[in-house]
C-alpha cells in the first residue's frame, strides 16, 4: 500500500500534527455531518443487503451526488462500492479503521463538489489496482475505459521499479493523464486532502515531507484548476504541519474574534440586504469568513485585525447583468473604496474564477470587503473543473470530433506537457516542476494576428518566443512590444501585444545570456539542450561573454573616474580625434585652431560654445554636453563660436541591429553611396543576437545627415540610427 494511504485517524493537538482547523464564524457553505469513521467502517464490513439496494456506507456519497445530479444513474457506484469494499477487505488503515473509509471519504468530496457519476466511480476504485489484485483490464471490463483511464491516471508507480525516482515519475505519469483528462487531478487533490486531514499519526519527519510535497506542488495545481474549496483547506493543513506556532496563534486571534460582542460584517450585511432590496435586486448575502491562512496573512500585511479583516461578504444574484446591478447600487448608497474595485466577470482569471471585487468603508474606518458573482459562478469559484463536470462531453448540438481539448482557459497545461516531456531526468522535472506551479498568475499577452500567449507573470520576450514556436526560436531575433522594438530580456505585462522578429538563417542559435532572461521551463530546458548538444559554440559563448563582461567593467571604472583625471577636450573612447573644422566654426579668437569635441561630435544647426585649451586651440562642444558643466565649474575660460559659412561637418552615429550575416558590409556600403566618409568605426560585442555600431563620419554637407540616417535605418536588420548622446554627468 502506499505510504499516504495507510494513515488514519483524526490527529489530535499534539505538536506538528494537523487538529482540525476551527470554523472562524460561519460555514462557508451548507454543512454536511462528517463522516463517522467507526460507523463507516462497521457498514463496509457488513456489505449491501442485496445486490440491487445501495449500501448504507455510501448514502452520505449517494445524498451529496444528487444535490448536484438528481437524475444520475447510482448503478455504477453501486458496483465501484461492492467491488472496493471486497477488494480492500481485511486491509485496515494506520488508525484501526477499514481501509474502505479513505476510498469513500475521498468520493464523498467530490460528490459535494459536484463531480459527476464517472469522477465518483474512479474515485471509489482509485487504489484497487495500487493496492489490491484488481487490475486495470478488470476495471476498464466493469466500468469502461473512462474509469480506466482516470484510475490509471491516480494509481502510483512502484518504487521497487524506480526507486528514489517513482514519486517524481508518479507525479509526471499524473500530470499527463491529466493533460487528457482533467477529473484524474481532481482524485487526486481530494485523496491528498483526505490523507492530509488524517495525517496525525505519522511520525513528525513524514508529516512534514507530506506537507511540503502538498505546498509545492498539489496546492498550486489546485489553485490552476480552480478547486479553492480544496486549496484552501489544504492550505491550512499545510499551514499547521509547517508552521504550527504561527497556527496556533491565528487560531487564538480567530477564537477571540469569534467571541466577539459586536460583529462589523453581521452589520454591514444587514446594510447590504436593506439597499439590495429597496432597489428591488433578488441576491443573497453571506458571511464568507477568512480561513486561517487568509488570516494569517492579512495579519502580516495589516498588524493589528479589526472585526472586519476575519471574513469578506459575498453576495450570490441570478444574473450576470445582476452583479454589476448590485455594484452600481453599493456604491451608490455606501462609501465605496475605488481602490479595491476588481472585474474578474469581463476579465475571468486564469483559473476559470469570475467574480466582482469591491469594498465600502464604515464610519469607523473599518473596510469590508464585497465579492459579487452569480451562483454559477460561485460554483466554480469553489469547485473550478470539477464543477464542469464531464469537460469533454460533446454539446447535444456539437457532436464530437474525436480530440479532447484543454478545459483550463489559457491552456497552461498544455506548456506544462510541453516541457515536462524535455526534461532529461526526474530530478530536474521534479524541481522545474516545483519552479513552474510556484508562478501561481498568469498573464496573456496578444499575437499581431490576434492570437494569444498565456504566460506566468514575469515571462519576458524570451519565453514569449518559445511558447510560440518551440524550438525554432533559437532563430529570435527581436521582439516589438506594443509595437516598440524591444529587447528580448524585456518583462512582458498582461495585455500586451508581442510580435516576434525571426530571423533567417537555418543555423542560428539562441545565446547564452537567453538563460537569464527564460522565465518558463519551456524556455529554459529548450535553451539548456541546444547548449549541451553544441558544446563548442557553448564555450565560445561563455568566452564572449566573460570578455563582454570585463570589457564592461573596464568601462565603467573609465566612466567613474575623476574627471580630472583626463582631458574632456580629449578623444573619444576608441574614436578617433576630431581634426580642425576648416572654417566651418567661427571663433571670438581669430586664428586660434578650431576642434569640434569628439566626446558629442556637434554639427549645425546644434547650439555650440567653445573652451580655451592648452596650446591656444578652442575645442567646440554642444551646449546640453556634460562636459560644457565640468569645465565651467574647473573655471575654464569660454569663448564664443559660431557655425560659418562652410558646409562641411563631421557626426558620430549609432546604429542598433540585429546579428545577421554581411551587416556590416551592407551598412558601410549604404553610407558611401550617401558620400559619407568613415573616419572611425567601432563594432561592439554582440548581446541576444544584437549589436551596436558606432561610426564618426565626414559629411560634405549637414543637410546630407537625415538621407544618410534614413539609408542606414533601411538596410535589412538595422532597427535604429541615432546621433551619438551627449555624455550624462558622472557617466
Amino acid at each position: 500500500m502506499s505510504a499516504e494511504a495507510t494513515n488514519s485517524v483524526t490527529p489530535g493537538p499534539m505538536p506538528g500534527a494537523v487538529s482540525g482547523p476551527v470554523t472562524p464564524t460561519a460555514p462557508r457553505r451548507k454543512a454536511r455531518p462528517r463522516i463517522d469513521l467507526r460507523r463507516l467502517g462497521r457498514a463496509a464490513l457488513l456489505g449491501p443487503a442485496a445486490r440491487d439496494r445501495l449500501p448504507d456506507a455510501i448514502s452520505h456519497v449517494v445524498d451529496a451526488h444528487r444535490a448536484h445530479h438528481p437524475d444520475a444513474d447510482l448503478e455504477p457506484l453501486r458496483r465501484a462500492y461492492v467491488l472496493a469494499e471486497s477488494s480492500h477487505r481485511g486491509q485496515m488503515r494506520k488508525s484501526g479503521e477499514p481501509y474502505i473509509t479513505h476510498p469513500l471519504a475521498v468520493t464523498l468530496i467530490l460528490a459535494e463538489l459536484g463531480a459527476e457519476t464517472t469522477t465518483l466511480t474512479a474515485s471509489l476504485l482509485h487504489d484497487t489496482v495500487e493496492d489490491t489484485d484488481v487490475t486495470l483490464d478488470q476495471v476498464g471490463e466493469q466500468f469502461g475505459e473512462e474509469v480506466r483511464y482516470l484510475v490509471d491516471g491516480v494509481t502510483k508507480l512502484e518504487k521497487v521499479d524506480y526507486g528514489a525516482a517513482a514519486e517524481p515519475e508518479t507525479f509526471r505519469k499524473m500530470l499527463v493523464a491529466t493533460g487528457n483528462d482533467v477529473r484524474v487531478m481532481s482524485i487526486k487533490l481530494a485523496d491528498r486532502l483526505h490523507n492530509m486531514r488524517t495525517l496525525g499519526v505519522m511520525r513528525p519527519e513524514k508529516q512534514e515531507r507530506i506537507a511540503k510535497v502538498t505546498r509545492d506542488v498539489l496546492i498550486p495545481l489546485a489553485e490552476r484548476l480552480g478547486v479553492q474549496a480544496l486549496k484552501t483547506e489544504l492550505e491550512d493543513l499545510v499551514f499547521a504541519i509547517l508552521r504550527p506556532e504561527e497556527y496556533a496563534h491565528t487560531r487564538e486571534l480567530i477564537v477571540r474574534n469569534a467571541a466577539r460582542a459586536d460583529d462589523p460584517l453581521a452589520e454591514v450585511a444587514d446594510e447590504v440586504r436593506t439597499v439590495l432590496r429597496e432597489a428591488d435586486i433578488p441576491a443573497e448575502v453571506l458571511i464568507r469568513p477568512r480561513h486561517f491562512v487568509s488570516v494569517h496573512r492579512v495579519s502580516r500585511k495589516r498588524g493589528r485585525l479589526r472585526g472586519s479583516d476575519f471574513g469578506r461578504l459575498l453576495v450570490l444574484v441570478h444574473e450576470d447583468a445582476d452583479c454589476y446591478g448590485v455594484l452600481g447600487e453599493l456604491h451608490t448608497c455606501m462609501t465605496p473604496v475605488v481602490s479595491e474595485f476588481k472585474d474578474f466577470i469581463a476579465v475571468p482569471k486564469f483559473n476559470l474564477y469570475q467574480s466582482l471585487h469591491t469594498a465600502v468603508a464604515r464610519e469607523d474606518g473599518q473596510v469590508v470587503e464585497v465579492l459579487i458573482r452569480t451562483h454559477q459562478m460561485h460554483k466554480v469559484a469553489e469547485a473550478g473543473v470539477v464543477a464542469l463536470g464531464n469537460p469533454y462531453a460533446p454539446a447535444p448540438d456539437d457532436p464530437a470530433d474525436g480530440e479532447r481539448v484543454d478545459p483550463t482557459r489559457p491552456g497552461w497545461l498544455s506548456r506544462l506537457l510541453d516541457w515536462q516531456e524535455a526534461a532529461p531526468d526526474p530530478d530536474h522535472f521534479w524541481s522545474t516542476l516545483r519552479e513552474d506551479l510556484a508562478q501561481d498568475r498568469e498573464i496573456t499577452v496578444f499575437r499581431p494576428d490576434g492570437g494569444t500567449i498565456g504566460l506566468p507573470e514575469g515571462a519576458t520576450c524570451v519565453d514569449a518566443a518559445y511558447a510560440q514556436y518551440g524550438e525554432d526560436a533559437h532563430a529570435c531575433i527581436g521582439a516589438r512590444v506594443n509595437g516598440r522594438l524591444a529587447t528580448l530580456s524585456t518583462v512582458l505585462k498582461d495585455g500586451d501585444t508581442v510580435q516576434l522578429l525571426m530571423g533567417q538563417d537555418p543555423a542560428s542559435e539562441p545565446s547564452r545570456e537567453w538563460l537569464e532572461h527564460a522565465h518558463t521551463p519551456a524556455a529554459r530546458i529548450a535553451i539548456q539542450r541546444w547548449l549541451a548538444a553544441h558544446p563548442a559554440q557553448a564555450e565560445a559563448q561563455r568566452t564572449d561573454v566573460q570578455e563582454d563582461r570585463g570589457a564592461g567593467e573596464r568601462a565603467a571604472s573609465r566612466r567613474s573616474a575623476p574627471a580630472e583625471a583626463s582631458d574632456p577636450d580629449g578623444p573619444a573612447p576608441e574614436q578617433a580625434p576630431a581634426r580642425p573644422a576648416d572654417g566651418n566654426v567661427l571663433t571670438d579668437r581669430p586664428g586660434a585652431t578650431v576642434r569640434l569635441a569628439g566626446c558629442c561630435t556637434p554639427v549645425r544647426p546644434d547650439e555650440i560654445t567653445g573652451f580655451a585649451v592648452r596650446g591656444g586651440a578652442v575645442t567646440v562642444h554642444r551646449v546640453e554636453c556634460a562636459a560644457v558643466a565640468r569645465m565651467r565649474d574647473g573655471g575654464r575660460a569660454e569663448v564664443g563660436v559660431r557655425w560659418g559659412d562652410a558646409t562641411e561637418c563631421r557626426v558620430t552615429l549609432v546604429a542598433e541591429s540585429f546579428v545577421r550575416p554581411h551587416l556590416l558590409a551592407d551598412l558601410t556600403e549604404a553610407m558611401a553611396l550617401e558620400g559619407a566618409e568613415i573616419v572611425s568605426a567601432t563594432v561592439e560585442p554582440p548581446t541576444q543576437q544584437q549589436v551596436r555600431h558606432t561610426y564618426t563620419v565626414q559629411l560634405p554637407d549637414a543637410d546630407h545627415l537625415p538621407a544618410l540616417m534614413r539609408a542606414m535605418r533601411n538596410v535589412a536588420g538595422v532597427y535604429d540610427v541615432t546621433r551619438a548622446q551627449p555624455q550624462t554627468q558622472g557617466g
